[in-house]
């Protein structure tokens, strides 16, 4: 029989992606078969599953944790927000409409159904099923119909553990706030609270974590320490954290922060790369120079792109490209470089139509279908190995795509400019193989570029989420809480 275990949260951020990876890690150690599941995702970052579907990226490394290919019935639901009241609904890996919050709000019956669905199928599959919330349980306007954290739990009748972040002050607060404002049966549902992100002196903590105990009557299953130079991808919010790199060595690339960048996690590997200065250049931000500007994805690209113009970035894209610099467009940031951008279909938005930037002869028309697929591929010009995902509603044709930027098991793929200056490809995940990272940034013109292996880096994180685990939670009562034993 299939066990299931919820990690709720106090708040957004609290620590449930991590704690369910690193739970995930040390169940797969320990001989256990588990999966990850999160029932409602609200993300931009996303990856593509085996089965040919989106989910949250949090959950594909959550899979990655398991050794087990990402499959949509890890996350079931996932919500792409393209304005600040509606967003792209997603079902089983598959776009079925875009809802306002409202109307979202009456489909969670059909939404609950496929929640449901997955659940039994990933519970037939796997000893071990740990479950990931979404923001917090004591939302009170989100409490009716909810599919995301106690709805969910009470349907299925599985054990719930609270995390708080401890980081940002008032854990005990949050704790006793958040199970105060929960009903009697979920309250009861509660098996114990886990604090994240702690320094200094465990000794010090202590009285407080007797005075939770005695309050709530229920245990703290584990103190989590703050992890320094963890490294796991985020769930949505942009990762800010750089290695510090020689300042005789630092290759400059910026990245503007668009309202709906999408898939930002593309460029973890530079971010942590140790010759290279990454900076996301947030709204209202003075632009700097850069030796390379990447565009993102977007949600919104017409949007994005009318935000981008607005906010002078084109007007510094040209002058950086004058002065001999090197610009990159991933998916929408791709799209922003042609000619054209076409939404006949209103499919993002009210903008139907809008000129590009003009840096690729190519135009692009957003079409109801989504293309979702996992490619293997070479670069075009020196054959280094790439892998990656696409996720994008966009067919982009013109003549720079006689110019490809991968060649691909499916075909040429990608646009280079007539200069060489310009490189647009609808690929993510491109700077995670060593070799054609290198070979980007020698394009891009970084010199002797030595690529640290992005894939080992982060395995070495998920072990050490493990066994923090391991080390710091009191492993009897997990055990208990899961139904299983030595």
């Amino acid at each position: 029989m299939a066990h299931t275990l919820m990690i709720q949260g106090t708040t957004s951020d609290a620590g449930k992606s991590t704690i369910v990876t690193a739970l995930c890690r040390w169940l797969y150690k320990q001989g256990y078969a588990v999966a990850p599941f999160k029932p409602q995702n609200m993300a931009l970052n996303s990856a593509v599953t085996v089965d040919g579907g989106e989910i949250g990226r949090a959950q594909a490394v959550q899979a990655e944790a398991c050794h087990l290919e990402p499959h949509t019935d890890m996350n079931p639901v996932l919500l792409k927000p393209h304005s600040d009241t509606g967003a792209q609904v997603i079902i089983h890996g598959q776009p079925v409409a875009n809802m306002e919050a409202q109307f979202y709000h009456n489909y969670k019956q059909t939404a609950m159904d496929a929640v449901l669905q997955s659940h039994q199928r990933l519970e037939k599959q796997y000893q071990i099923v740990i479950v990931e919330g979404a923001g917090s349980p004591a939302e009170i306007n989100l409490r009716d119909r909810d599919i995301a954290n106690m709805g969910f739990a009470e349907v299925v009748d599985c054990p719930v553990i609270i995390v708080a972040d401890i980081d940002r002050g008032g854990v005990f607060a949050h704790l006793v706030g958040t199970l105060d404002l929960l009903s009697e049966s979920e309250q009861q549902r509660v098996q114990g609270f886990i604090i994240n992100r702690f320094r200094g002196d465990i000794a010090l903590l202590q009285s407080g974590l007797d005075w939770l105990e005695q309050r709530t009557n229920k245990p703290v299953l584990g103190v989590l320490p703050y992890l320094q130079g963890l490294h796991l991808e985020a769930e949505d919010a942009i990762n800010t954290e750089q290695v510090t790199a020689s300042e005789n060595t630092l290759f400059k690339i910026i990245v503007p922060v668009m309202p709906r960048i999408s898939n930002h996690t593309d460029f973890d590997p530079l971010r942590l790369h140790p010759q290279i200065d990454l900076q996301f250049i947030a709204p209202d931000a003075a632009i700097p120079n850069a030796d390379l500007i990447i565009l993102a994805g977007s949600k919104s690209v017409c949007a994005d792109l009318q935000w981008l113009r607005d906010s002078g970035w084109e007007t510094a894209i040209n002058k950086h490209l004058r002065y001999g610099g090197k610009v990159i467009g991933i998916c929408g940031g791709y799209q922003m470089l042609g000619e054209q951008i076409n939404d006949p279909d209103g499919i993002e938005g009210k903008i139907i139509s809008i000129q590009g930037l003009g840096l690729l002869a190519c135009t692009t028309t957003l079409k109801a279908s989504k293309q979702l697929r996992n490619v293997k591929g070479q670069l075009s010009w020196n054959k280094a190995v790439i892998s990656g995902y696409e996720i994008h509603a966009g067919i982009t044709e013109g003549q720079d795509l006689a110019r490809p930027v991968c060649v691909l098991e499916q075909g040429n793929e990608g646009a280079i400019s007539e200069d060489g200056q310009i490189l647009g490809t609808y690929v993510h995940g491109l700077f995670e193989q060593t070799a054609a990272c290198d070979a980007l940034l020698t394009w891009a013109g970084l010199n002797n570029a030595v690529t640290p292996d992005y894939h080992a880096v982060r395995d070495k994180d998920i072990e050490r989420l493990a066994d923090m685990i391991e080390q710091n939670m009191d492993i009897d009562k997990l055990k208990s809480l899961l139904n299983i034993s030595e």
